[in-house]
């Protein structure tokens, strides 16, 4: 059986998420979890959860050829991943590692009507993958490879992070479009306390896509920043603190660190992109660097959007899904505005279903509901230190994005 050939290589961390069904309570979260009591629910869902799963299967969606490369053991839960990966297409899990003597992730969702979700979370084999579990043999053909969440990946920040920039630097090595995701962890947990400055100073050389989100870019660059604010938020929302001088400030320090692209997930408030003003380090992004002809459209802009319109079901891989439709616009060869517009659009289709997958459509699907017109929320982040006219965002003495109504064309 021949091999089949990817475009997209989407690696790192997957799970599988098992989601009981919890009837409607009148009490909140700390009555179901009661020593002794039994509590009665219903069936549960099994999906996958993760950056692998939940990126690659939207990429797959749109329409790119994709192979998964998430490692998991050769266990029930390892059995049931594969299974449940195979029904989008037998060839996406071509590149999935399953390890002997492993115990595959899992995750508890713990999801009561009304009531935020609390995680039961297992790291399992994404603990163990390393730079020795990449196969080169199915990088070959691919043009972008995605990695995502080493921070709940052991040995990916461990000493110093010396192993995600060896995987990093070994898939650069061969000609690819690398991009990273983020994941913010338990500041009480090892990861936590990881110098996530220092493992991103050596990573990002390598990285040419860097998309985290908001919270946790500021945790890992700025933590007492972040601590700062924490305390001064009324809720665990940092969003609003997103002022145009922070974003500056963030993505400066990771362009000046290597990315040549930096996008920040704002959640509801939208997206943030950056990109290098080094002609150079634009034209070494690899298979997918803009063309030539679009150079120029690239270099040195700095934009941001807000989200379209939708009825919100879900949010479950919103972000992730975000992130598709960033790179998916990329492999296409679209302008940095189409990009940016692509990614919220994506997103705003992820979060019409309550899952992580099933409501990405076609990217024809795609585009064709950004061209009829789809309108665009109001911005809300208190951009007061950006100049703002018309319901356009410039941004820089040069660049400018729509915040709201029509499209870029």
């Amino acid at each position: 059986m021949s091999r089949h050939v990817a475009e997209v290589v989407v690696a790192g961390h997957i799970c599988l998420d098992i989601i009981p069904t919890i009837y409607e309570k009148q009490s909140g979260m700390d009555a179901l979890l009661v020593p002794g009591k039994l509590v009665d629910i219903g069936p549960a869902v099994l999906s996958t959860g993760g950056a692998v799963s939940n990126t690659g299967i939207a990429l797959h969606r749109l329409g790119s050829q994709v192979n998964l490369m998430g490692k998991i053991g050769k266990d029930p839960f390892g059995e049931t991943i594969l299974s449940l990966l195979r029904q989008y297409d037998e060839s996406l899990v071509e590149g999935m590692i399953a390890v002997a003597g492993e115990n595959s992730s899992y995750s508890i969702v713990i999801s009561p009507p009304h009531i935020d979700r609390a995680f039961l979370h297992a790291t399992g084999a994404n603990d163990t993958y390393s730079a020795a579990d990449l196969n080169m043999e199915q990088l070959r053909g691919a043009r972008l490879f995605h990695f995502g969440y080493p921070p709940l990946m052991r040995s990916m920040y461990e000493q110093g992070g010396r192993e995600l920039t060896n995987l990093l630097k070994q898939v650069k090595a061969q000609g690819l479009t690398v991009s990273l995701d983020m994941a913010k962890p338990d500041p009480e947990s090892d990861a936590g306390k990881a110098d996530w400055r220092a493992i991103l100073k050596d990573a990002l050389p390598y990285v040419d896509v860097f998309m985290p989100s908001f919270e946790e870019v500021l945790y890992m660059l700025n933590r007492e920043r972040f601590q700062l604010l924490s305390q001064e938020a009324p809720t665990e929302d940092l969003l609003p603190y997103a002022s145009g001088s922070l974003l500056f400030e963030l993505s400066e320090q990771l362009l000046d660190m290597g990315a040549a692209i930096v996008a920040f997930k704002l959640g509801e408030h939208g997206l943030y992109v950056r990109t290098t003003s080094d002609e150079g380090r634009l034209s070494a992004m690899g298979l997918c660097a803009p063309s030539s002809s679009m150079r120029q459209n690239w270099l040195g802009c700095e934009f941001i959007t807000s989200c379209y319109e939708v009825d919100v079901k879900g949010t479950t891989g919103a972000g992730d899904c975000t992130i598709a439709g960033f790179l998916f616009s990329l492999l296409k060869g679209s302008s940095v505005e189409d990009s940016l517009h692509a990614a919220v659009g994506v997103g705003a289709f992820n979060v019409e279903q309550a899952d992580a997958t099933s409501g990405i459509p076609p990217w024809a699907d795609v585009r064709g509901r950004i061209s009829r017109g789809w309108a665009k929320r109001e911005m809300k982040l208190s951009l007061t230190d950006w100049f703002v006219n018309e319901q356009e965002l410039w941004i820089g003495p040069h660049h400018k994005c729509q915040v709201t109504g029509r499209d870029a064309e």
